[in-house]
């Protein structure tokens, strides 16, 4: 690097061009700890708070990355420190670990109703929000984001189709803080609401696993209801995350040959398509099928304590991913998108939840947690 090179990026000349970037590793580590820290800690010092048991890590993540920025920014360090800001390796290694959750096994044994409602659920509500975006005029890789957040698993979904449809990070960012919010509030709403209508266990579960967008807050919701909610709750939420990579695999496709295809040019071949297709998703599918055989191999309680190791490590690649998305967001993209985005999804949002609740009550009605 040379002495002009140097002052440009505020690198004093001779230091080696690794210590910067790891020191920004070094600040992701810190806030993630932190972030763990938190995720224990506030509900048991807030024991008697609902509120504090329901908010998920992605929550304090975000929250302190977002500090973080702003220290940094105002320290003039940020640029100097965003190499170590590894979003995008992060995402992908947490998504591939989530793969190791998902037993096919049961969800094809256990749940046949569950795979109908997913796949129902996700082309209605997938296509209804991308219409709809298309309608108030989001940009084509937005509209992606939130389609499959909404329609899918919330922020998993939203990374995988980031992947897919090569969307900027504040986009993703974006998103992200759409599917917390909205969240949120369900945890509680939805197991009223079911309470109110008089619904079974069974379609409780299934209405909540349906519609709420992240796997922590259905396993909240699900357990307010009761356990025969949150098993139904859960097996329902596992097929939709099951179907991420037909999703992804569909989204690079339509971008590859549709979106951005120019008119005058050439149709793009499958070699075009390959380049394109996130390959973690392969590990995402191999992970999932490996869980699966192997916990056909060993006992109950020690395929349990594995897969908990990978969940636990792929707890800590999210919140090191989350972290990265507030260290390297920038609000000038919120205002940007404006209130299109949010109007999108929340009413995209409203069609899931009444979707869902037809689906869940004429699937699930007469059905019984064996």
């Amino acid at each position: 690097m040379s002495t002009e090179q140097a002052a440009n990026t505020g690198v004093q000349a001779g230091t080696p061009a690794w210590r910067w970037p790891a020191a920004g590793v070094l600040v992701v580590l810190l806030l993630a700890a932190a972030t763990r820290f938190l995720e224990k800690g506030v509900p048991t010092w807030f024991a008697g708070s609902g509120l504090a048991k329901a908010i998920e890590f992605p929550v304090y993540a975000i929250v302190l990355g977002l500090l973080g920025n702003a220290v940094l920014t105002a320290t003039g360090l940020r640029d100097r420190l965003a190499g170590g800001f590894r979003t995008e390796f992060f995402i992908k290694t947490g998504l591939v670990l989530l793969g190791a959750s998902i037993n096919l096994k049961v969800i094809v044994t256990a749940a046949g109703p569950a795979i109908i409602q997913g796949i129902v659920l996700i082309s209605t509500v997938f296509l209804f929000t991308w219409w709809l975006g298309g309608r108030l005029g989001l940009d084509d890789k937005l509209r992606a984001l939130l389609s499959a957040a909404v329609s899918i698993c919330g922020v998993s979904a939203a990374i995988a189709a980031a992947g897919a449809v090569q969307a900027r990070r504040e986009q993703l960012a974006y998103s992200a803080s759409l599917v917390i919010a909205f969240a949120l509030p369900s945890i509680f709403i939805l197991p009223a609401l079911a309470s109110a209508l008089g619904l079974s266990p069974e379609v409780a579960g299934a209405w909540i696993g349906g519609n709420i967008d992240t796997t922590a807050a259905v396993t909240a919701a699900g357990t307010i209801v009761g356990e025969d909610a949150l098993a139904i709750a859960t097996i329902v939420k596992v097929t939709q995350n099951a179907l991420i990579g037909v999703v992804v695999v569909a989204l690079t496709a339509w971008f590859a040959f549709r979106v951005e295809r120019r008119a005058d040019a050439a149709r793009p071949g499958l070699g075009e398509l390959w380049r394109r297709f996130p390959k973690f998703v392969l590990g995402f599918v191999s992970a999932s099928v490996i869980a699966t055989w192997y916990l056909t191999t060993v006992p109950a309680a020690q395929g349990k304590a594995v897969i908990g190791v990978a969940n636990d490590l792929r707890t800590w690649f999210l919140i090191l991913a989350f972290v990265s998305i507030g260290l390297e967001f920038r609000v000038a993209s919120l205002k940007e998108a404006g209130w299109r985005p949010v109007g999108v999804f929340a009413a995209a949002t409203v069609v899931n939840v009444l979707v869902a609740l037809g689906l869940a009550a004429l699937l699930f009605s007469g059905y019984t947690v064996e």
